[in-house]
């Protein structure tokens, strides 16, 4: 039953991020690619979806870590690394560069290729060949923990 009730409240939780996603315009790249056109017709409307999600995030995060432990579960699962090395630098400017030329990043992505539309299916499809890339190509003992 426990098995039952996380299942349901991590499909609830994607479906509700889901939405506010597509509310929020990040499933249109063209709004994407617009707000990150500086140089051009910049569009700074997802400065509000970001700024809310930030600041969402910063409220219940604290909540929760004053919990002993998540509801699911007897033990929170959080990262372990603090520093900022090369290995980082470069996955988040790839991040960036895959975001900028395809105009979604994972969720969005994820969430607009739920339409059946091609290009977020290829985009999603090229996402999770990196990670397959990642995982055969890195040895396990340099996987970070």
């Amino acid at each position: 039953m426990r098995q039952i009730r996380s299942t349901a409240a991590a499909f609830f939780a994607g479906a509700l991020f889901a939405t506010g996603l597509a509310i929020g315009g990040m499933t249109r790249p063209s709004k994407v690619l617009g707000f990150l056109d500086f140089a051009g017709a910049w569009d700074p409307t997802l400065v509000f979806v970001m700024g809310g999600a930030v600041v969402v995030y910063f409220v219940v995060h604290r909540l929760v870590l004053k919990r002993g432990a998540p509801i699911f579960d007897s033990t929170f699962h959080l990262p372990t690394r603090k520093g900022i090395d090369a290995r980082l630098i470069a996955g988040a400017a790839l991040f960036g560069v895959g975001w900028g030329l395809g105009g979604y990043c994972p969720g969005p992505g994820l969430a607009s290729a739920m339409t059946g539309a091609l290009g977020p299916i290829v985009f999603v499809c090229a996402m999770v060949a990196g990670m397959w890339m990642d995982r055969v190509l890195r040895p396990s003992s340099r996987r970070p923990s």
